[in-house]
């Protein structure tokens, strides 16, 4: 536990590491977080649910810092608002990776003379709950020199490849089938509990739709076609003037896209990313076939090549039965947002090793495209 612990808190770091010290407190949208948020904001969680509650006679790195750094919990007490977060230039990115220490070092102490069951699950925790603001960061920091007028570059290892098999329609048989995290290992409790579902015989692709088959979308029209869009999809791409995946721009006669090595031609070959669930649902319509329940892609799941990109499902965000909710801050992790969201199956580019199984559930609202998002068809 100890050297995941590190390891994890390093790998934040890293990813970082290609950053100007101007990049850090940049806010574009409501839906990007600063860097330094993220540095800031994982590590209060290590001090407020691990170090004020087992090391004896913690002294908080700051008293501000709970108020500045809690994302949601509201069991924890007032927070700086969401769309504020960018309003932050202090404290400096160098008070940050200071608190950073400070925690890091009383998690290293506190693990070398506690090892009880309930400390290593709050850590255990604590370690996921990073990993998933590391992915937030990859998104976040691609967004910010992304909608920048030069395009720069990010210096790190976050490419898609080319998913080069044939394409093939595998079929599964209708029946009854067990959903939802089985084991002692770590999930989160939205992955619970086990249940069983009833479903039709279905037929999923062993592959994600590729920029040059989303782009015979876009010249058929398919963003002018009311037909194939939910109503409210339609309106927000019309509110919007939506035309194409987020990072695509119209140059010179063409299509080009950002990636982090910058502007650049588009891979016909590669996954189309940046979708919405309204884009991914409007391509489907447009192929006569649909996207996969979260359902049929965790019974499939162990037979396709997945983790490149999250995938649309066609399943809203809900409870499974017997779901049941931690007291206190940690239970309003993931059961508070069951409500108008969509669920994505997979992983992505951006998931840290080891952070990815077949029964996780992601989950984003429909008109989101800066997360990295693919999709994946069902034949009808």
């Amino acid at each position: 536990m100890l050297n995941t612990f590190n390891e994890v808190r390093k790998r934040t770091e890293n990813i970082c590491k290609p950053l100007v010290i101007e990049d850090y407190s940049v806010q574009p949208i409501i839906d990007v977080s600063p860097p330094k948020w993220h540095l800031a904001h994982s590590t209060w969680f290590f001090e407020q649910f691990v170090l004020k509650k087992f090391k004896k006679n913690y002294t908080v790195f700051d008293d501000d810092f709970a108020y500045l750094f809690n994302s949601y919990y509201n069991n924890a007490g007032e927070r700086v608002l969401r769309p504020n977060r960018g309003l932050m230039t202090r404290p400096t990115v160098s008070e940050v990776y200071e608190y950073r220490q400070y925690v890091t070092e009383h998690i290293n102490e506190l693990l070398k003379e506690n090892q009880s069951d309930k400390l290593l699950e709050l850590v255990e925790i604590g370690i996921n709950h990073e990993q998933q603001h590391q992915e937030l960061l990859a998104y976040d920091i691609k967004y910010i020199l992304g909608n920048q007028p030069t395009f720069p570059k990010y210096d790190g290892d976050i490419f898609l490849q080319e998913e080069k098999q044939a394409q093939k329609f595998i079929s599964f048989k209708e029946g009854v089938y067990e959903i939802g995290h089985k084991g002692d290992d770590f999930c989160f409790d939205n992955e619970l509990g086990v249940h069983k579902v009833y479903v039709q015989p279905f037929k999923i692709s062993n592959k994600l739709v590729t920029n040059k088959e989303y782009l015979e979308f876009m010249e058929a029209g398919g963003y002018q076609d009311f037909n194939l869009w939910h109503a409210e999809g339609w309106d927000f791409i019309q509110k919007h003037d939506l035309k194409a995946p987020l990072y695509w721009h119209f140059t010179k006669g063409g299509w080009k896209y950002y990636q982090f090595d910058g502007l650049e031609e588009i891979d016909p070959n590669l996954p189309v990313m940046h979708i919405s669930y309204y884009e991914a649902y409007a391509f489907a319509e447009w192929k006569k076939m649909r996207l996969p329940t979260e359902f049929e892609w965790e019974i499939a799941a162990d037979q396709l090549n997945y983790g490149q990109l999250w995938e649309w499902t066609a399943s809203a965000y809900q409870p499974y039965p017997n779901f049941t909710k931690a007291d206190g801050a940690l239970g309003e992790y993931n059961g508070k947002f069951m409500v108008n969201l969509q669920v994505l199956r997979g992983a992505s580019i951006a998931t840290p090793k080891n952070h990815s199984r077949k029964t996780y559930r992601n989950f984003f609202h429909s008109s989101l495209q800066w997360m990295f998002s693919g999709i994946r068809l069902v034949s009808r």
